[in-house]
């Protein structure tokens, strides 16, 4: 049992587990987590969900990344429905999130070209009849085809933006995982800026500090599942008569991932604890998530590469799940920005004490 966890935490991890551990097909198992209702967990009861927050929301990130599981979790969960829950009015969340339950696909447009979570976007939002027309270019733009709506960061605050609207060009980049990926245009796409728009700056912060806690757990499960892949490979494979975890370099290595993964497993938890019980709009939580950040950005690729070693040929065979864990790391670490991008903002924070 993780000791982090609470008695609705647990209970919310066993189904998550018990759906995953099925042999299903991507589609199968996105229709099956809505199914189980790990979708609603953060909706409003109002609109069929459990009123929990991100606390669960984070376990189920986890579970899903200790399988690498190619379902768009991550955008939905951790871009679009706690940013929506936390930012929009009940009349905003009801139009909103209606469909998430089902199975409905949100996400977030988090990286300009150049400058990943912009704290000040170069996205614009003009008022207009009807809503705010966004104008903006953002890339790495997780199932932007697939999703109902994409939250957009601008100089107005964050607005939601329909994915078919007019004015929104979403064409296919490659990612290492081979996930959905685009860039994205908006040319004066109408959209519904969420709240009231007071302080557009805090609202932006907000879908950010979301946006990270929930990389941040999913990124834990995703090392912690890699990880324990690699050492049932070691116990199970024999060379010169002895299991591979049995020679002293091969069992430091291991080791060496071991803790790495530990360490990430300590700032998501710490990350995702602040987020729970500061709230998303203190600046208190940003330490934590800065950190997670960087630990993720440098860290995380090198234990992966690792492991592929510790597997030997077989690490690179596409049939065998090792390169959906490692390719993904990629991804996310390009997503966040970079180490060195995420050296700098911790640097900065550290000579500001």
């Amino acid at each position: 049992m993780d000791f982090a966890r609470d008695e609705t935490q647990e209970a919310v991890a066993e189904v998550a587990v018990d759906l995953l551990a099925r042999d299903l097909t991507a589609d199968n198992l996105w229709s099956a987590l809505a199914g189980a209702d790990l979708l609603a967990l953060a909706l409003p009861e109002r609109l069929g969900g459990a009123g929990l927050g991100v606390g669960e929301v984070a376990t189920v990130l986890t579970e899903i990344g200790r399988k690498a599981a190619p379902v768009p979790a991550l955008a939905t969960l951790g871009f679009g429905v706690l940013p929506v829950v936390a930012l929009a009015t009940d009349e905003q969340q009801d139009a909103l999130l209606a469909d998430v339950p089902g199975g409905a696909v949100l996400t977030a447009a988090l990286s300009e070209q150049g400058r990943p979570f912009p704290a000040a976007p170069a996205a614009t939002a003009q008022p207009v009849d009807g809503g705010h027309a966004v104008t903006g270019y953002f890339v790495a733009v997780p199932h932007a085809a697939a999703a109902r709506h994409i939250l957009v960061p601008t100089d107005a605050g964050v607005v939601a933006v329909d994915a078919t609207a007019d004015g929104v060009t979403a064409t296919a980049s490659p990612s290492a995982a081979g996930s959905a990926e685009f860039s994205v245009r908006f040319d004066g796409a109408v959209g519904v800026l969420l709240g009231d728009g007071a302080d557009p700056a805090a609202d932006v912060a907000v879908l950010y500090r979301l946006a990270l806690a929930s990389i941040g757990a999913y990124a834990d499960g995703l090392l912690d599942g890699a990880t324990a892949l690699t050492a049932e490979h070691l116990s199970t494979r024999h060379q010169f008569g002895k299991p591979l975890a049995a020679f002293q370099a091969v069992a430091q290595q291991i080791a060496d991932v071991y803790v790495t993964a530990r360490t990430l497993h300590v700032a998501a938890l710490a990350s995702a604890w602040r987020v729970t019980h500061d709230g998303a709009r203190s600046a208190t939580v940003d330490d934590d998530l800065d950190v997670t950040a960087y630990w993720i950005a440098e860290e995380l690729p090198p234990a992966m590469r690792v492991l592929h070693h510790l597997h030997g040929g077989i690490g690179v065979d596409v049939t065998y799940p090792l390169h959906r864990y490692s390719s993904t790391a990629k991804d996310l670490a390009r997503l966040l920005g970079g180490a060195s991008y995420r050296l700098d903002l911790v640097g900065a924070r550290c000579s500001s004490i």
